[in-house]
């Protein structure tokens, strides 16, 4: 019989400081501040690489984000941590640079609450990823302008913490 590790988040301060560890699920039930990252990934043309979160997710299922974003685990850096990501979710690798950090928190409707430290991390790729159905639906290249303009009209569709980054960050991921 398979065991199934229970993953773990990394808490932190402020500061970005490790105080612990604990399960995803738990730091989500109680809103507790942990470690993430999201993972934006953009063509030649410029255009960002967005996912549609698979149907059956625990948390914002069937909607688009950004190219991918998780957790780190315990030791793993966030660059390290965002190749492993993408590499689970899209079937590709490149190289990534981090750009920012920032904290947010969004409570969902079932009753979990995201309260991360956000690693932005940024890189370029042209190909087709080879998406894990598991953990992606759907994907799509988007001009910036195109994604603001259907976030606009459509805020539904999109994760809460794409439309935070979005919002904060919209200047300098267009640059």
């Amino acid at each position: 019989m398979l065991s199934v590790v229970e993953e773990k988040v990394i808490l932190v301060n402020e500061n970005d400081e490790k105080i612990g560890l604990m399960s995803k699920q738990e730091a989500h039930e109680k809103g507790l501040l942990h470690r993430a990252f999201s993972v934006f990934i953009f063509n030649d043309k410029g255009e960002l690489m967005l996912q549609q979160r698979a149907f059956d997710k625990y948390h914002s299922p069937g909607l688009w984000t950004n190219t991918c974003c998780s957790h780190q685990r315990n030791g793993e850096g966030s660059l390290q941590a965002g190749k492993r990501r993408l590499a689970e979710e899209m079937g590709f690798t490149t190289p990534l640079k981090e750009t920012t950090s920032f904290i947010y928190k969004a409570p969902f409707d079932n009753g979990l609450t995201e309260h991360e430290l956000d690693h932005i991390l940024v890189g370029t790729f042209n190909g087709e990823p080879v998406i894990n159905t598991e953990e992606v639906a759907a994907w799509k290249w988007m001009s910036l302008q195109d994604v603001k303009s259907d976030m606009e009209k459509h805020p539904e569709h999109y994760t809460a913490w794409f439309k935070i980054i979005f919002e904060k960050f919209y200047e300098s991921l267009n640059s």
